[in-house]
């Protein structure tokens, strides 16, 4: 809930960047000591997401940023870093199972891997068992619609907003039958 502030504050340009990261900072070193805590008492994280930076680009902290606001509304990170390759994120998502995929980017040159990611993904037919998210600076709705993004977010806590409304979809169409058109 902490961190739910936070991201607001930042959004509204109430607080900035060294703010953000002080608050994500305290937030980790309480989590540090919650998480045993919380696995031992078995409570199940609201959802699994696997994110990373695109290949070829090496910024991060929007994607840290965004980590650690999402392990806040508890959901379980695996954070593949920067430079991610498609190998990378197929075999995340093979191992972890996520319910979400996040993807960033920083730069316009690096934008493109998202739609290969999501094709790729599609294609492994991905999209009944996940969704995908995506952002970044240069990234925009209608990029994010255009590469088959199932949504994107602007900033940290309306990617928080965002996996929160994607898990709850996905729950839905998973709890429906699949058609058969034999």
């Amino acid at each position: 809930a902490g961190m739910t502030v936070v991201g607001i504050r930042f959004r509204d340009n109430i607080i900035f960047v060294p703010e953000v990261l002080i608050s994500a900072r305290a937030m980790k070193a309480g989590m540090a000591i919650l998480e045993p805590i919380l696995t031992a008492c078995g409570i199940p994280p609201a959802g699994k997401v696997v994110m990373g930076t695109v290949k070829g680009d090496i910024h991060d902290i929007g994607k840290n940023l965004v980590g650690m606001m999402l392990k806040g509304a508890g959901f379980q990170v695996f954070d593949l870093g920067v430079n991610t390759n498609l190998a990378k994120f197929q075999a995340a998502i093979d191992q972890h199972q996520p319910d979400l995929v996040g993807m960033s980017a920083l730069l316009t040159t690096t934008m493109g891997q998202m739609k290969v990611n999501i094709e790729a993904f599609d294609k492994a037919g991905l999209f009944r068992q996940m969704r995908v998210m995506v952002g970044g600076a240069p990234v925009s709705p209608d990029y994010a619609k255009a590469a088959g993004a199932h949504g994107y977010g602007k900033d940290a806590a309306s990617a928080v907003e965002l996996a929160m409304r994607l898990l709850k979809e996905l729950k839905q169409d998973q709890s429906q039958p699949l058609i058969n058109a034999d």
